[in-house]
């Protein structure tokens, strides 16, 4: 394992463990200021917390699952696993909002906000503590998820930020009931429901992308293009590019390639030009699981 997978399996671990302790601590947090303060608000917001415990465990799991060698059944390893654990997030985020927005519908239509019991200050605090807490946690997941490459990461992150919508929902009906508004509650929620099903949406679609064998971005290819061209003219030799394939695994990158170089050179100087070429464009690019170059006579 080199210093780059073994800092990433240390930040992945941090992340699963500050995601989990966090939201259980901020859970209970608000549970009991819920429940003490009269906000049936927080209360919910409690439990949209609780299952964000769920959803980080997925992320670390599928994580874990996911970098696991190759074996005879899956000679391409398993890295499609991060894929399916952000799906399963993504249907989590996604019925959490779902479930959110159903219920502040039900309250406006029934017309049951109107005796809603006035929350109370500690309510406020509970909300005002529960946004700063979970955008950090939003920003300090996403920073790692970013930098480690990880898609599951990447949706836990907006799972917080779901999560600090949500509390932000129910400081405003929460300030508004005590203002005489008890629908504002209700009003908030379903608009942050609406933004909660939007990034579930595009984690869903992104998990899609990575396993349907997607070709890489165009900034990809073109970089892989350059190293052969900058190997060819530092080496003097002239080489040609047949066929460029790339696809997405996960979160890594298969490559596939024809080049073609002069035909009078021998089975194993051609090799060599193949193998060095492969080397390099590996160096440039830790995404890049494997690489097959085929020759051609030009």
């Amino acid at each position: 394992m080199t210093d780059f997978e073994k800092q990433k399996d240390k930040a992945i671990k941090k992340m699963a463990v500050t995601g989990i302790a966090g939201n259980i601590f901020l859970a209970i947090i608000k549970l009991l200021a819920g429940i003490l303060g009269h906000s049936m608000a927080m209360v919910s917001d409690a439990i949209h917390t609780m299952s964000d415990v769920f959803a980080t465990t997925i992320a670390y799991v599928g994580t874990v699952l996911s970098r696991k060698e190759a074996d005879n059944k899956h000679p391409y390893g398993h890295e499609r696993i991060e894929c399916v654990a952000s799906l399963l997030l993504a249907i989590i985020l996604f019925l959490t909002g779902m479930g959110i927005g159903f219920e502040c519908a039900k309250t406006i239509v029934s017309g049951d906000y109107k005796n809603m019991e006035i929350p109370g200050i500690i309510a406020i605090v509970a909300a005002i503590v529960s946004i700063a807490t979970k955008e950090a946690m939003f920003w300090y997941t996403l920073y790692y998820a970013k930098k480690y490459k990880s898609s599951v990461f990447k949706a836990d992150a907006w799972h917080h930020r779901s999560d600090a919508l949500s509390s932000i929902g129910a400081l405003i009906g929460i300030i508004g009931a005590r203002c005489g508004y008890p629908i504002f509650d209700q009003i908030a929620g379903i608009v942050i429901c609406i933004v909660i099903m939007i990034v579930a949406i595009n984690i869903f679609k992104d998990a899609i992308e990575k396993m349907l064998d997607t070709s890489c971005d165009k900034e990809i290819e073109e970089s892989i293009k350059k190293t052969v061209f900058l190997y060819s003219n530092n080496n003097n030799i002239k080489i040609g590019i047949d066929l460029l394939r790339t696809r997405k695994f996960g979160e890594k990158i298969f490559v596939e390639m024809e080049i073609s170089m002069n035909g009078d050179f021998k089975l194993k100087e051609a090799h060599d030009i193949a193998e060095e070429i492969h080397d390099e464009i590996e160096n440039k690019n830790k995404d890049i699981k494997h690489i097959m170059i085929h020759i051609n006579p030009a």
